[in-house]
């Protein structure tokens, strides 16, 4: 057998648990998927594009139509217009964009700063680029970022700074003020800035996502990732964009096409129309899912569970140290097979968990009978 190239990975906590839950017959809501349909407009614009014959290769760089309709609802949101020609690039789901990132500008030897807890794409990413994963800790109650260890952490051989907000796990958010000392803390290096924004439209309590395309200054440097299959509650479609300036937009469609070369085309096509049509879907997006938050977060209340505050994305943290003293592995493992209820432990998101931490996740992106059967099931605990 060879040498493995990754020698922490095994199968994701995510299809573990998915896997656990089928098996036992378990409520899932450990992975993060949604169970209800997707916007009836796109369903017939994803037929009608297929009836049309766009059923053969994409652009590398993705259609134009999404392309501008991309660009368009950029500046809609967020006050810039990127260039659709030569600063984004379509890609097959966010995962593929964050690869994208990483391989485009982390050369072997350099450093990647990583806030923990992290999705877990992040570090076989780096690991693959030959680089090093330098993984500096959130707070472990809020997730709030301390900038201070975070500048410790720079050295000359630091390449790349990832962020994430809304984040996953926790659904904390990074604040203008977070993004002010980001920028005071990168002005004057060459340590380029992957924001990876997948739940940007889900944040709640009347809270703007400070997305990096809103400062000139970070996204000068920044690898910006967004997925449609997040926001229109269709991950199995696995369509994403990355937006950089030109010169990073070059060398990410280095990588980009001759890991994917293209996507879904028949999908672009209908996110075409439907960006274009139906641009309320995403300014609603916040309400639709805090009407979610807050109705799950009542029920969690009549169980042992303690939940923890959930600013933004469909992640709900919850406390179970008055239920068990396990891990978080031994945990979930048990209330999936023994309670029926799937959840993901948080210290997968970890190089180092925090000692003792009693934290588990749960997805509200459910239907109410779906969210309603395991809180029957968690009220016994």
């Amino acid at each position: 057998m060879p040498e493995t190239k990754l020698p922490k990975v095994g199968t994701t906590i995510f299809t573990v648990m998915s896997q656990l839950a089928a098996e036992h017959g378990a409520v899932n809501l450990g992975q993060g998927f949604p169970d209800f349909s997707v916007p009836p407009r796109l369903v017939e614009e994803l037929d009608r594009a297929m009836r049309a014959g766009h059923n053969q290769y994409a652009p590398m760089t993705g259609i134009p139509a999404l392309r501008q309709a991309i660009a368009a609802k950029t500046e809609r949101v967020y006050g810039h217009r990127p260039d659709a020609d030569a600063e984004i690039t379509v890609t097959s789901g966010a995962t593929e964009a964050i690869f994208n990132a990483v391989h485009a500008v982390v050369r072997a030897g350099e450093d990647v700063i990583v806030l923990d807890p992290a999705y877990d794409s992040y570090e076989p990413a780096i690991d693959l680029a030959g680089a090093r994963a330098v993984h500096v800790p959130l707070d472990p109650r809020s997730f709030a970022p301390d900038w201070q260890r975070v500048r410790e952490a720079i050295t000359p051989k630091t390449r790349l700074l990832i962020i994430n907000s809304p984040h996953n796990p926790s659904g904390a958010m990074l604040t203008a003020e977070d993004m002010a000392a980001v920028a005071e803390m990168l002005r004057g290096t060459g340590i380029f800035l992957l924001s990876d924004e997948v739940y940007e439209h889900i944040v709640f309590d009347g809270a703007r996502h400070e997305s990096a395309l809103r400062y000139p200054e970070l996204r000068e440097r920044a690898f910006v990732v967004s997925s449609f299959g997040k926001t229109y509650h269709c991950t199995g479609w696995k369509l994403g964009y990355c937006i950089a300036p030109p010169a990073l937009s070059a060398e990410f469609r280095k990588v980009h096409q001759y890991n994917v070369f293209c996507t879904f085309a028949p999908a672009q096509h209908a996110f075409a129309a439907m960006l274009e049509a139906e641009p309320e879907h995403y300014e609603r997006l916040g309400a639709f899912y805090q009407a979610k938050r807050d109705r799950f977060r009542e029920q969690l209340l009549t169980t042992r569970l303690q939940p923890l505050p959930v600013p933004g994305g469909y992640f709900q943290l919850v406390d179970y140290s008055a239920v068990s003293d396990l891990d978080d592995l031994a945990f979930c493992r048990w209330l999936t097979t023994e309670k029926g209820v799937a959840a993901i432990p948080l210290s997968p998101f970890y190089e180092a968990p925090p000692a003792g931490q009693r934290l588990a996740r749960l997805c509200f992106a459910k239907n109410e009978a779906t969210l309603d059967a395991a809180i029957e099931r968690l009220q016994k605990l």
